[in-house]
């Protein structure tokens, strides 16, 4: 995952509004990997890389100075990525999932997706619970990305304190 960056890169995820099946999410990373080579902040070349992660969240890596805030990109060179990915989405017939909505895995292992409303109302009725799957888009770092992943129980990831739930 993002293997060519050190843990220091910076890291955007992008939560999907559809599970991606394994020649869509290949031809996304394809998409944006015709990008990546060309994308600069303020004239210095971003080294970066993309992934589909758990079928569910679009990653991408980037780093100019490991020692920088956003590794060195730019809120220029980060708007620039944002475009690049919303047109890399638009071309793939994909979007992006509501912000608020909370994707976890449903009794069968397939994603869901429900408003916090009625992720609140499944955890109050027992629907999901500590060791429910679901999918945390907070790891700012490539390295974060790796040592969590984006797939953890709910009681490890923000929905945890969010719906107070126990480990």
């Amino acid at each position: 995952m993002l293997d060519t960056l050190p843990d220091a890169a910076r890291a955007w995820l992008f939560p999907l509004d559809r599970t991606l099946d394994d020649a869509e999410a290949d031809a996304l990373r394809a998409d944006l990997d015709a990008w990546l080579p060309t994308w600069a902040s303020h004239g210095r070349p971003v080294q970066a890389e993309a992934a589909v992660l758990a079928g569910r969240v679009l990653a991408v890596g980037a780093v100019i100075s490991e020692a920088d805030v956003n590794a060195g990109v730019s809120g220029c060179g980060i708007d620039s990525m944002e475009r690049a990915v919303a047109e890399a989405l638009g071309r793939g017939g994909v979007g992006l999932a509501p912000p608020l909505a909370v994707l976890y895995r449903d009794g069968d292992g397939a994603w869901a997706q429900v408003p916090r409303p009625a992720f609140r109302r499944l955890v109050r009725e027992g629907g999901a619970g500590a060791d429910t799957a679901v999918l945390d888009a907070t790891a700012e770092t490539v390295g974060a990305l790796r040592a969590h992943g984006v797939e953890r129980p709910a009681a490890e990831a923000w929905h945890g304190r969010a719906f107070r739930l126990a480990a």
